[in-house]
């Protein structure tokens, strides 16, 4: 199998060729990657993807229509630049006639680190808050979750030695698991990506954003040119 994966989820604008052989996923064949564009990114991730794809197949010396899959990540992360990697690798499958398959940000950087008795992804989210989801021996314990600092920090104070967390959120609780492996990746890594992304079902459902928490703009009280309410005296 040959895909191409997409990330614009977080710090990181990504663009993957890799091959797949045989079974993928626990215990299948590693992705051997043809072609690679990512840098790291804050903004600009609409910009830049388009180009990085392109450059991406054209070091993997093929075209668009030689790929069977596109992988795309799809939160939690950037509500503008998951839409960005989103929307592109939506208008890609849908040109190419290709399966298209969401990835998870917090499955995905999970993904990138060596198995551990326990583990947390965990993204800032500011506002006093992380994107989180936690793994024992390798299976979720639930779903991802937007929490508070101080639930996750009770979350993680329980998860036990040897345990790895994994993710830009990951130094904020620096005190609570001293003994933790801490990586502040910056995106997953693209080999994660091509990993889960030959291991989904595209059968389970169109590419969705997936978003943890209401966004902080709100819809406008009014039509641009329609007059304020006049104030009431009470």
């Amino acid at each position: 199998m040959r895909l191409m994966v997409i990330d614009t989820t977080l710090g990181l604008c990504t663009a993957g060729v890799f091959e797949v052989c045989g079974a993928a996923g626990a215990g299948g064949a590693d992705p051997r990657r043809l072609g690679l564009r990512s840098e790291p990114m804050v903004k600009g991730h609409s910009e830049r993807i388009a180009g990085f794809a392109r450059d991406a197949a054209a070091e993997a010396g093929v075209g668009f229509a030689d790929l069977d899959r596109i992988g795309v990540t799809v939160g939690p992360g950037s509500f503008t630049g998951l839409r960005v990697g989103l929307a592109f690798a939506q208008g890609l499958a849908a040109a190419l006639n290709r399966p298209l398959v969401g990835l998870s940000a917090l499955d995905a950087l999970a993904a990138s680190v060596d198995a551990a008795p326990a583990s947390a992804a965990l993204i800032d989210a500011r506002r006093g808050q992380v994107y989180a989801r936690f793994w024992r021996d390798g299976v979720a314990e639930g779903p991802a979750e937007a929490l508070t600092l101080e639930t996750a920090a009770d979350r993680i104070g329980r998860m036990g030695s040897g345990a790895v967390l994994v993710g830009s959120g990951a130094p904020l609780f620096a005190e609570i698991a001293p003994g933790a492996a801490r990586r502040a990746l910056e995106g997953p890594a693209p080999e994660a990506l091509a990993r889960l992304a030959a291991a989904a079902d595209p059968r389970l459902g169109p590419a969705r954003p997936l978003y943890l928490r209401a966004p902080d703009a709100t819809p406008p009280t009014r039509l641009p040119g329609q007059a304020r309410t006049p104030a009431t005296m009470s």
